[in-house]
């Protein structure tokens, strides 16, 4: 497997292209549109300017990392693929028809991995003709520092694909983890509750969200509170999975807290937005 291909190059994209560019695998990232790859394009080479003003990296591996990076409008130059992993919009119809135009140029060996963070990879996987070639890659943000993968295995995925995607998260210089394709997976399966519980909390006036976000640092040894991390991920994308979950689950420890419900429907969504448990400038 030399070639890699991305589908979307947002903020998961971006930095699943940069990754993949980094292990020294020639990357392929698709956009829908010119603007739109332009833009992820920049956000890669930004990061990686980064880097090199801060010494982490020299100038010659920044240049490496781009070479090995290409960015397209066209599904046919997705067509030396052998990983293609899908980082778009988290709705099953589009990603339905984004894997139909994928078999439509890969070979018949390319493996399809999804980036879903909540999404039954199952579910995905029945969408193609290739449900043994096919599993969850399920990275964390921000890609290029977060070390760990979740590698799903769905109801169909053979062992053979598990193997080679456990082995493309390794030369990403990830440390993979195997999760079951449940609701959350690992992760969220056990970060989500206790974010909502922190609403819940805070609902019932138990701490401000300053007292809160503090006590669980200075308690926990946390590295951010409940509603920094809240804002950083995205009150949206928090109440996108807590859905899903309860959906699957029934359970109440997974159903969204009114407050979410209102703030997501007012477009306080955290530091994306501008304003949501804090207000960022």
């Amino acid at each position: 497997m030399t070639t890699i291909g991305v589908l979307g190059c947002g903020l998961m994209g971006a930095g699943i292209a940069q990754a993949s560019a980094a292990a020294g695998f020639r990357t392929v990232v698709l956009e829908v549109d010119d603007a739109t790859l332009a833009r992820g394009l920049a956000r890669i080479e930004k990061f990686l300017a980064g880097g090199v003003e801060k010494g982490k990296m020299t100038a010659d591996e920044k240049a490496r990392i781009l070479a090995n990076l290409s960015g397209t409008t066209s599904y046919d130059d997705l067509r030396d693929c052998g990983l293609v992993i899908e980082a778009i919009v988290e709705q099953v119809e589009a990603k339905r028809t984004a894997y139909a135009r994928v078999e439509a140029v890969v070979g018949p060996d390319c493996l399809i991995a999804t980036n879903t963070s909540s999404l039954c990879v199952t579910e995905l996987a029945a969408t193609t003709r290739r449900p043994d070639r096919f599993g969850g890659l399920h990275f964390f943000n921000p890609v290029p520092l977060m070390k760990l993968v979740e590698v799903i295995r769905a109801q169909t995925t053979s062992a053979a694909t598990h193997d080679a995607l456990l082995g493309v998260a390794r030369a990403m210089g990830k440390e993979p983890v195997s999760a079951p394709d449940r609701g959350g997976f690992i992760v969220n399966r056990l970060l989500i509750p206790y974010l909502l519980d922190a609403i819940r909390c805070l609902e019932q006036g138990l701490g401000t969200v300053e007292d809160i976000d503090a006590a669980m640092k200075l308690g926990c040894g946390y590295p951010m509170g409940p509603f920094t991390l809240l804002d950083f991920v995205g009150l949206d994308t928090t109440y996108f999975i807590a859905d899903i979950l309860f959906d699957e689950f029934r359970e109440a420890r997974f159903a969204p807290p009114p407050l979410l419900k209102r703030m997501v429907l007012a477009g306080q969504l955290g530091r994306k937005s501008g304003r949501g448990f804090y207000t960022y400038a």
